[in-house]
C-alpha cells in the first residue's frame, strides 16, 4: 500500500499536481506565517483569507472569466484592501486591531457571499464553480497552476530573505528599528504584503475559510521546537510542506474526501504532536520536568529535615528514626522513598533498623541546601 502510494506521488499526474501545488502552499504559508505568529497577529491571516472572497466575486463580475490568474489578481487586491484598512482602522481610531480585525472579516466576508448569491442567480452557466473557493478544490490544479505557484511564492521567499534582518526588527523590537532609521511602517505593509500573496496562493487548494490554518498552524508547530527565528521559519515551512503532501496523498488513498481540509487536518496532527512531544515546551516534557523538580524538593526537604534535627546535637551525624521524620513532612508517604533516594546518593545512611544519619558528604550538602534557602 505504502510502497504504490509511493509509485503514483512520482508518476500519478494528477496526485503529483496536487501534492506539487499543496507543498508549495505549505513552504510559502509556513514560511510567511511564521513572522504573523511571532507578531501575534495570527488572527489577520483569517480577516485576510475571508477577505478575499468578494475580490474574487468582483473579478469574475467585471471580466465574466474564470481564469485562476484573474480571480487570484482579484482576491489579492481585495485582501490587500482590508489590510489597510484594518491599519487605518487601528491607527485613526479607538478600536483596537483585535475588534479592527474582526470587523473587517464578517463585513468583506458576508459581502463576498452576497455577491456570490447575486453571481449564482445569474442566467449564464459561466459561474457555476466559484463556490469551491470557499473550500478550495485541490483536485483541480493543473501543472500551469502549480508553476504559478511556485514563481509567485519563490518571489515572495526571495524578498523575505533579502529582508531578513529588517523582518526581524519588525518582529521584535520595532522601536529599535526605527532608530536606526528603517521606515518601519513601510516594512510593516510590505509584510503583509507578502502575506497577502500567500494566502491568495492556497485559496484554491484550501478554500477561503480553511486557509487561515495553513498560515497559524505550522508556525505554531514549529515555535515549540526553537526559540530562534530562522529555526521556527525552517521548521514551519517543512511542518508546511509535509501536511501539504501527506494530505494530497491520503485523499487520493480515500474515496470522496476532499484535499483541503485533509491538508488541515495534517497540519492539525503535526500541530498535536508538537505541543505534546517537542522537548522545549511539550506537555509531556514538561510534565516530567515537573515531576522531577517535585522529587528534587521532596528529598531535599527530607535532608533538611534531618540536617534541622541533627543540628540539636553536638554530632552533626545523629541519627533519627523514620517515624519522626515522617512526623516532620507534609507528605509522608514519600519520606522512605526519599530517604532511600540520598542513601543512592552517599548524603544519608541506616544506622539502625529504622534510624538514619547524615553521611559526612550529606552535611556539606544539608548545609548548602539550608544557606539557599535564606
Amino acid at each position: 500500500m505504502v510502497l504504490e502510494l509511493g509509485r503514483d506521488l512520482f508518476f500519478d499526474y494528477t496526485l503529483r499536481t496536487v501534492a506539487l501545488g499543496s507543498a508549495t502552499l505549505g513552504v510559502v504559508s509556513g514560511a510567511l506565517g511564521a513572522y504573523a505568529v511571532l507578531r501575534k497577529q495570527s488572527l489577520l491571516g483569517d480577516a485576510i483569507s475571508h477577505a478575499t472572497l468578494p475580490g474574487v466575486a468582483m473579478a469574475f463580475l467585471l471580466t465574466q472569466s474564470k481564469a485562476p490568474l484573474i480571480l487570484v489578481i482579484g482576491a489579492a487586491i481585495a485582501g490587500w484592501i482590508a489590510t489597510l484598512l484594518v491599519i487605518s482602522i487601528v491607527n485613526n481610531t479607538r478600536i483596537k486591531e483585535d475588534s479592527a480585525l474582526g470587523l473587517v472579516l464578517s463585513v468583506f466576508f458576508s459581502g463576498g457571499l452576497v455577491l456570490l448569491t447575486v453571481i449564482q442567480k445569474m442566467p449564464t452557466a459561466k459561474q457555476s464553480g466559484l463556490d469551491t473557493f470557499l473550500f478550495g478544490q485541490a483536485a483541480a490544479l493543473l501543472e500551469r497552476d502549480v508553476i504559478t505557484m511556485a514563481s509567485i511564492g519563490g518571489v515572495t521567499i526571495i524578498i523575505m530573505l533579502l529582508l531578513w534582518k529588517e523582518f526581524k526588527l519588525l518582529c521584535f523590537d520595532t522601536s529599535f528599528g526605527a532608530s536606526l532609521g528603517f521606515p518601519m511602517a513601510i516594512l510593516d505593509v510590505l509584510l503583509i504584503t507578502l502575506l497577502v500573496i500567500a494566502i491568495v496562493l492556497g485559496l484554491q487548494t484550501v478554500g477561503v475559510v480553511l486557509m487561515s490554518a495553513m498560515v497559524v498552524a505550522p508556525a505554531a508547530a514549529a515555535r515549540q521546537w526553537t526559540n530562534r527565528l530562522g529555526g521556527m521559519v525552517a521548521l514551519s515551512v517543512l511542518f508546511g510542506a509535509i501536511a501539504g503532501v501527506s494530505g494530497a496523498v491520503i485523499s487520493s488513498s480515500a474515496v470522496q474526501v476532499p484535499t483541503g481540509p485533509t491538508i488541515v487536518l495534517s497540519i492539525s496532527a503535526i500541530v498535536l504532536l508538537s505541543i505534546t512531544l517537542a522537548p522545549n515546551r511539550g506537555l509531556v516534557w514538561n510534565w516530567i520536568r515537573s515531576q522531577r523538580e517535585r522529587r528534587k524538593l521532596r528529598i531535599e526537604v527530607v535532608l533538611n529535615d534531618l540536617y534541622t534535627l541533627a543540628s540539636q546535637h553536638e554530632d552533626p551525624r545523629h541519627s533519627h528514626s523514620t517515624a519522626v521524620l515522617e512526623a516532620m513532612s507534609a507528605h509522608r508517604s514519600n519520606v522512605r522513598h526519599s530517604l532511600r533516594e540520598l542513601a543512592s546518593r552517599g548524603w544519608v545512611e541506616n544506622v539502625n533498623s529504622d534510624e538514619w544519619a547524615l553521611t559526612s558528604e550529606g552535611v556539606i550538602q544539608a548545609r548548602y541546601v539550608a544557606g539557599r534557602g535564606r
